[in-house]
């Protein structure tokens, strides 16, 4: 079964949330929630009318990720960045059903319609779009839209996954389906991601959740040391392969890079992953013309 969300109730934010004390608040929550998929859903819509791009932090963000800098556009995924906030306050909140604590983020679809300058009239709009149930867990939905002049410019989905025990219904045929996205790409160059990755992208992005930081923090959470944030990973290679003005790009998380570490990019045509030791996938995507 899955939830559709609640009637939507629009709250119009003066400016972008803080984003410590909504990891601190979902921390606190999280041991009191009970993941399903078929919980009430949220219907808030959280509207942000006037994103704020602070062009040193940019700066810091295309470098990190190895985006060329003073470009007239922003990266691909930079939208995320300046969303995430929103989507924190939505995810950190009591009536969001799943524990924040734990929950991983797993794929995102970006569509851009068209280049975006950093100085575009924009408006941010971040909802959550639904649960439902995944063979580890249950998967939320969260829908960001950034409108400029009222137009839809860039839009994205991301689900986020909370684990629990399940029947496991369609394993099997969900294992088939990714060693079908997985056919070996061609390897194009070696990565070898330092150490202070997390804490470099975390103060470009603001995501400073522990796991990304140092060793003994990433410990805490069962990690041998810090991992590379999901959403640098693909960053980095959409970096490398590039995108068209108006571009759909999908991209499905699959195992954390540990940091420091070293990893391969490979890919042909409009598909890419990053492999690590052995071969292990940890980011698989394709980019398209939108």
């Amino acid at each position: 079964m899955t939830s559709a969300p609640a009637p939507s109730a629009e709250v119009r934010l003066a400016a972008s949330p803080a984003l410590t004390p909504l990891l601190a608040r979902g921390a606190l929550l999280s041991p009191l929630k009970r993941p399903r998929p078929d919980a009430d859903s949220p219907g808030t819509r959280l509207v942000l009318p006037a994103p704020r791009v602070d062009t040193a932090r940019l700066a810091a963000y295309e470098r990190v990720c190895g985006f060329p800098t003073g470009e007239d556009a922003l990266p691909v995924t930079y939208p995320h960045v300046l969303g995430f906030p929103l989507a924190m306050r939505l995810m950190s909140a009591p009536g969001f059903p799943l524990p924040l604590l734990g929950l991983v983020h797993t794929s995102i679809r970006i569509t851009r319609h068209r280049a975006t300058p950093p100085a575009g009239d924009y408006e941010l709009t971040v909802y959550v779009d639904g649960l439902a149930p995944h063979r580890r867990g249950t998967e939320a939905t969260v829908v960001t839209e950034l409108r400029d002049g009222g137009d839809i410019v860039w839009e994205s989905r991301s689900t986020y996954l909370a684990r629990h025990r399940t029947a496991d219904a369609g394993r099997q045929e969900e294992e088939k389906k990714k060693k079908e996205r997985d056919a070996p790409l061609p390897a194009v160059e070696e990565w070898r991601p330092a150490g202070d990755v997390g804490r470099r992208y975390a103060a470009a992005s603001g995501d400073r959740n522990p796991i990304h930081l140092y060793p003994l923090t990433a410990r805490l959470f069962g990690f041998p040391r810090a991992i590379a944030h999901g959403m640098w990973t693909v960053a980095r290679c959409l970096a490398a392969h590039g995108t068209p003005d108006a571009t759909r790009v999908r991209a499905d998380f699959r195992a954390p890079v540990l940091l420091p570490g070293t990893v391969t990019y490979a890919a042909a045509g409009g598909r890419f992953a990053l492999r690590g030791e052995g071969g292990r996938v940890h980011v698989a995507g394709e980019v398209a013309p939108a």
